[in-house]
C-alpha cells in the first residue's frame, strides 16, 4: 500500500503560480513512477505530467507542457508540480498517483494507488 496527500492548491489570480506538492509514505517511495492528474467539473480526469522513479525521464500534456513542472525528492518522499502562468482553464482538482513502472502519458487506469486531491481555482 502507497498512501499519497497533496496539498498546496488554493485560489490564485490568472497568470500567477503555485506548487503542488504530494506526500508519499507506506513504501519505498523510489521504487514507484508518478503522476499528475486533474479533474474540473463535469470533465473526466485527465493527464497533467509524469515522472520517472529516478526522476530522470519527465512528460506533460500539451495544454501544460511550458507552463509546469513535475518534480520529486526521493529522500524527502515528496512529488511536486511547479504550475506557472495559470490560466482559468487550470481549475481543477489534482490529484497525485502513482504506479510502478514509467510511461510519457499516463492513463487513469495505469495508476494503483490515489491520493484525495487538492482543489486549484485560477480567477480570471
Amino acid at each position: 500500500q502507497v498512501q499519497l496527500v497533496e496539498s498546496g492548491g488554493g485560489l490564485v489570480q490568472a497568470g500567477g503560480s503555485l506548487r503542488l506538492s504530494c506526500a508519499a509514505s507506506g513504501r519505498t517511495f523510489s521504487f514507484y513512477a508518478m503522476g499528475w492528474f486533474r479533474q474540473a467539473p463535469g470533465k473526466e480526469r485527465e493527464f497533467v505530467a509524469a515522472i520517472s522513479r529516478s526522476g530522470s525521464s519527465t512528460s506533460y500534456s500539451d495544454s501544460v507542457k511550458g507552463r509546469f513542472t513535475i518534480s520529486r525528492d526521493n529522500a524527502k518522499n515528496t512529488l511536486y508540480l511547479q504550475m506557472n502562468s495559470l490560466k482559468p482553464e487550470d481549475t481543477a482538482v489534482y490529484y497525485c498517483a502513482t504506479t510502478r513502472y514509467y510511461s510519457n502519458n499516463f492513463s487513469p487506469a495505469d495508476m494503483d494507488y490515489w491520493g484525495k486531491g487538492t482543489l486549484v481555482t485560477v480567477s480570471s
